[in-house]
C-alpha cells in the first residue's frame, strides 16, 4: 500500500514538473543582423514630389523604401531628424532611391530590427562612414498639457509591434496610432513629420491607442507635405495635439547628438 501511494505521489509530482518545464520553454527570437537580399535602384525620373515617400514592411519578409534621399535614409535608420544628419556629398539631398529587401528568418522583424538591417545596408552598399558630435539645435519638446493627457492605454500585448503610419491627403493627415509609446511617437514625428528633432518629456511610460488628425503644411514630411490650405479643414499639428491628445509641442533650442557623414558613395551594384 505504501508503495502504491508513493508511486501515485511521484506520478503527480513528475506531471507538474513536466507542465512547468513546457510552459517556461520559449523559442529565442532570431537575430536580424542584415537583409538577406536587397535591390537598390534610383527612383524613376518621372517621380513627382507630390507622390511622397514610403517605408514599410509590405509582408512578413518584404521591406520597401520608396523615393528616399540618402539623408532621409540615414535619418530613418539612425532614428534622427534629417537636421541631425550633417555633411555628406552634394547628391545626398537630390538623388532619390528605391529599396526592396528580403528579411531573414521566419519571424516578421519589428521596427527596431528593420532599422538595424537598414543601417547595415547603408554601411555596406553606400559605403557610409560617419562620426558623432554634440550640437545645440532648434528642437521641439513634447510635454503633457496642464489639463492632463487624453491618451488611452492600449489593450494590445506589449509584444505586438506598434503601428504609426501617417495617411497624407491634400488637406488632411490621419494618424491612427496603435500600441505606441510616447518615445516611439516622438521618434516617428521627428523622423517623418516635423522639421526638427523632438524630445519626449511627457513622462508617460505606457502604450497607447489614439487617432490624431491635423492640417499639414509644406514644412512637414521632409518638405514634401502639401501646401497649407487657405481654409484648413482641420487644426494645425500644434493645436490638434493639445485638443485631441492633451499633449503640447514647444519650440525651443537644446543639445542633441548629431551624425556627421564623413564619406558616402552611390550604392554598389545589386
Amino acid at each position: 500500500m505504501l508503495c502504491s501511494h508513493l508511486f501515485a505521489w511521484a506520478a503527480i509530482y513528475i506531471g507538474v514538473a513536466f507542465d512547468v518545464t513546457i510552459a517556461q520553454t520559449q523559442p529565442p527570437r532570431p537575430a536580424f543582423n542584415a537583409f538577406e537580399e536587397a535591390i537598390i535602384k534610383p527612383t524613376h525620373p518621372n517621380y513627382q514630389v507630390s507622390e511622397g515617400r514610403l517605408m514599410a514592411m509590405q509582408s512578413a519578409h518584404r521591406f520597401t523604401a520608396q523615393h528616399y534621399t540618402l539623408r532621409a535614409l540615414i535619418a530613418a535608420g539612425f532614428n534622427l531628424n534629417p537636421e541631425e544628419v550633417l555633411g555628406g556629398p552634394d547628391w545626398i539631398d537630390s538623388e532619390r532611391y528605391d529599396i526592396l529587401a528580403l528579411t531573414p528568418n521566419d519571424v516578421r522583424p519589428g521596427p527596431d530590427e528593420q532599422m538595424k538591417m537598414l543601417r547595415k545596408l547603408l554601411v555596406d552598399r553606400f559605403n557610409l562612414q560617419f562620426h558623432r558630435e554634440h550640437k545645440v539645435l532648434a528642437i521641439y519638446v513634447l510635454t503633457v498639457t496642464k489639463k492632463g493627457s487624453k491618451l488611452k492605454e492600449s489593450s494590445a500585448s506589449s509584444d505586438d509591434p506598434p503601428v504609426l503610419v501617417n495617411r497624407v491627403f491634400r488637406d488632411l493627415v490621419l494618424l491612427p496610432a496603435r500600441n505606441a509609446t510616447m518615445a516611439q511617437f516622438s521618434s516617428m514625428m521627428q523622423r517623418v513629420v516635423l522639421d526638427r528633432p523632438v524630445v519626449d518629456k511627457t513622462g508617460l511610460s505606457g502604450r497607447y491607442d489614439f487617432d490624431l488628425e491635423w492640417a499639414p503644411n509644406s514644412s512637414q514630411f521632409g518638405g514634401q507635405g502639401p501646401p497649407e490650405a487657405a481654409e484648413p479643414v482641420k487644426a494645425s499639428i500644434f493645436t490638434a495635439l493639445q485638443e485631441q491628445l492633451g499633449l503640447r509641442l514647444e519650440a525651443t533650442r537644446g543639445p542633441v547628438e548629431v551624425l556627421v557623414v564623413d564619406k558616402a558613395e552611390r550604392p554598389s551594384e545589386n
